[in-house]
């Protein structure tokens, strides 16, 4: 890879070079980012208009909204009361009682009357028992019962007891039986202090319907008033347990951070105010941890990408390396802040336009798949601080995992030209994230009929879709770029109107169709094993292009019946004019600023192979001559591409030369020439296997036999060429 466009500078400027580079790219990310992580200092209050819609900073709890649900609910709780049915039993004990002791006094009242009767003397009226002190011997009485009990007798009062005397017997207990009855009846329900009014009064008016005297109807009534009484109480202690237990089931009200306190344009209210001094917004001034973890991403970034560089040992590689990754990364945040700056209230899903694929994706095909993968990740890392605004939103989360999902789809991609997948690129970019947003939509429940689902989904599908047509639409122009040998490039030089082709052809045409035969042979081979077809036709036509310098004295190109120079020549002189079209040929492609894969071709197709028949002739003259002094200088092949050349340019040289060549003949010379090569070690160093090789064997005697079979000789031509011959003898008699 060769940045083209830094290359001089990387050169002007040497070592410092790279720590330029990485200052560079920390300044150019921090003031890109830095409108984003930046907190303005804010000074609100209540009535004010919101300019823009205020969003919470953190997350915290609404301690004052919590406690009024705490309040609300303990409120709600229904209080916990406890029924005694023992306070029915006892009333009634009480009542029955009071009768006895009446009926008691009564007793005594009347004998104590006979008494005074029989005591009067003959015209004399005796002195009864009156009531009072009827009254003062009932209350007498009163003193023998129990203390805890006393209190309900002393609060009746004397108008009862006087008119329950004035009574007969018989209407006594009718009072005392209705009055059981009544109290009775009320007292099974349960009488709470708020409802003990009502059930006197309820059963004062069911007295009104007694059929009995006026006299005993009130005193059924005050019996009853002093004889109901609450038997429902209220239990404190489990009602507090309740209103506890209620309080605390409460969940606590959270003021989320991202979650809209006050939209924009809105006012100010009290409850508002009250969350933004909850959070500390009121009145502050710019918080630095934003802008430090900004920080610390970039220089994150920086650390990771060297120490990810640092196994190249490559140092020129590894500098252009850093470089793509420092342009691909800086423009994919110019793009990713672009997409921010136009997220609104009512457009949220503008982000999920970005191509989150694109930047993971060129770093894969042109770098590296664990460039892609540092380059996915650490979109998503700025993707959290660029919509810092969002944070604590659900479209904040489907914005980072679409990002991050769709930026490894693209790594997962084959490293070849992303135009040549097709269905798969498409469903790797496209499909799959579609998927997965499908999903996150479906997680966060939203509703398929809500028209905000489906634009959600749209823009991540248009995203997608544009990272895929920009790394298409790009890729050849990175390539451009970035490398050395792009498609352009080489559909460039593959021009047989190219200066060099169109010199070879004019001053060495048997090298030219030499070179031409070569490039078909070698570029369907290279085809077979997936390697690079088209940069090894177009290294193919020029690998002999030093042949221009001392074109004559290479056999494919001396005019018929010449004499052949090197028959005039040294051994050693052969030689040099010989290794020189591979020297020269790498001088001239170099100063034309060829691909360095076409340099490298020219000087690595012959390998280090011995040059036997000039050797043979040398050791003939000077037995001591060395089988290194009549190698090829190299270096061997070091690409698959490289040793298919080497084998289908000696192939194709020999074949040419072959007297009537059959599929059998050519089968067996290819398959020697493998052989000879792989015992000589020429592609030891190539990274071809031996399926590759076996594959390679069979495409170049395909191609050889197609092209140098011998054509069967029809009547007619065999008599022309009789004819030829007999001509030719009788010229020369």
């Amino acid at each position: 890879m060769i940045i083209k466009p830094l290359e001089k500078v990387r050169k002007r400027l040497g070592k410092a070079y790279m720590p330029l580079i990485v200052a560079i790219f920390f300044v150019v990310l921090n003031g890109l980012i830095y409108s984003s992580a930046k907190q303005n200092i804010v000074d609100y209050s209540e009535g004010q208009v919101a300019e823009e819609s205020i969003r919470a900073n953190k997350t915290i709890e609404n301690t004052n909204a919590t406690q009024q649900k705490q309040k609300l609910a303990a409120e709600s709780v229904v209080p916990e009361y406890t029924y005694q049915e023992d306070i029915a039993t006892n009333q009634k004990a009480y009542i029955e009682n009071l009768f006895q002791l009446i009926d008691s006094v009564r007793k005594e009242s009347n004998e104590e009357d006979q008494k005074r009767k029989e005591a009067a003397k003959d015209n004399e009226s005796p002195q009864l028992v009156t009531e009072d002190e009827k009254i003062a011997a009932l209350k007498k009485k009163f003193e023998e019962i129990n203390t805890d009990d006393l209190g309900f007798y002393q609060r009746i009062n004397n108008s009862f007891f006087q008119l329950v005397f004035q009574l007969s017997e018989e209407q006594v207990g009718q009072v005392e039986e209705e009055s059981l009855n009544l109290i009775a009846s009320k007292m099974s329900d349960q009488v709470r202090q708020s409802t003990l009014s009502d059930a006197k009064n309820d059963a004062i008016s069911q007295a009104d319907y007694l059929d009995v005297s006026a006299d005993e109807k009130e005193a059924i009534k005050y019996l009853v008033s002093q004889g109901i009484v609450v038997n429902t109480f209220l239990n404190e202690k489990k009602t507090q347990e309740l209103k506890e237990t209620a309080a605390d089931s409460v969940q606590p009200v959270m003021i989320y951070q991202g979650e809209i306190i006050v939209r924009e344009g809105s006012q100010i209210d009290a409850n508002a105010l009250e969350k933004l001094e909850l959070l500390g917004m009121t009145s502050s001034e710019a918080s630095i941890y934003s802008l430090l973890a900004m920080l610390l991403v970039v220089v994150f970034q920086i650390i990771v990408l060297l120490y990810f560089m640092h196994n190249i040992k490559d140092k020129q590689q590894k500098d252009n390396y850093i470089a793509f990754y420092v342009i691909i990364m800086t423009l994919s945040i110019v793009v990713m802040k672009f997409f921010q700056i136009f997220q609104t209230e009512s457009v949220l899903y503008t982000p999920l336009l970005y191509p989150a694929a694109f930047a993971p994706l060129v770093m894969n095909l042109f770098v590296n798949r664990r460039s892609g993968v540092l380059a996915a990740i650490f979109q998503v890392l700025f993707a959290t601080v660029i919509f810092y605004e969002a944070m604590g939103t659900n479209i904040l989360i489907v914005i980072l995992i679409s990002y991050l999902f769709s930026g490894l789809m693209g790594v997962l991609l084959p490293r070849k030209r992303i135009i040549d997948q097709g269905r798969a690129a498409i469903m790797w970019i496209v499909v799959f994230p579609l998927f997965l947003n499908i999903i996150l939509e479906v997680f966060q429940g939203a509703s398929f009929s809500s028209g905000r689902t489906w634009i959600a989904l749209l823009c991540s599908i248009a995203g997608n879709v544009f990272a895929l047509l920009l790394t298409v639409g790009l890729h050849q122009f990175i390539e451009l770029v970035v490398t050395d040998d792009s498609v352009i490039v080489l559909n460039e030089l593959s021009n047989p109107n190219h200066p060099l082709l169109k010199q070879l052809l004019e001053e060495a045409p048997g090298t030219y169709h030499h070179s031409m035969m070569v490039a078909n042979l070698s570029a369907n081979a290279v085809a077979e094993i997936g390697g690079r077809s088209l940069l090894t036709r177009v290294a193919c036509y020029y690998h002999d292009i030093g042949k221009l310098k001392h074109a004559n004295f290479f056999v494919e190109n001396l005019p018929q019946g010449a004499e052949n120079p090197h028959n005039f020549l040294l051994p050693e002189d052969s030689k040099q004019i010989i290794f020189g079209h591979v020297t020269d040929g790498a001088e001239i492609l170099e100063k034309e600023k060829m691909p360095q894969f076409v340099i490298d071709i020219c000087r690595q197709h012959h390998g280090t192979t011995l040059m036997k028949f000039f050797y043979m002739k040398a050791k003939e003259r000077n037995p001591e001559v060395t089988e290194a002094e009549f190698r090829y200088p190299g270096p061997k092949p070091q690409s698959k591409e490289a040793g298919i050349v080497s084998i289908a340019d000696t192939c194709e040289a020999a074949v040419r030369a072959m007297d009537s060549p059959t599929n059998e003949k050519i089968k067996k010379f290819v398959s020697d020439v493998i052989n000879e090569r792989i015992l000589d070690g020429q592609l030891d160093e190539s990274g071809l296997s031996l399926g590759e090789i076996r594959m390679m064997e069979k495409s170049l005697v395909n191609g050889l036999c197609s092209t140098f079979h011998s054509r069967i000789k029809y009547p007619k031509m065999k008599s022309e060429a009789q004819q030829m011959k007999e001509e030719q003898e009788r010229g020369e008699n």
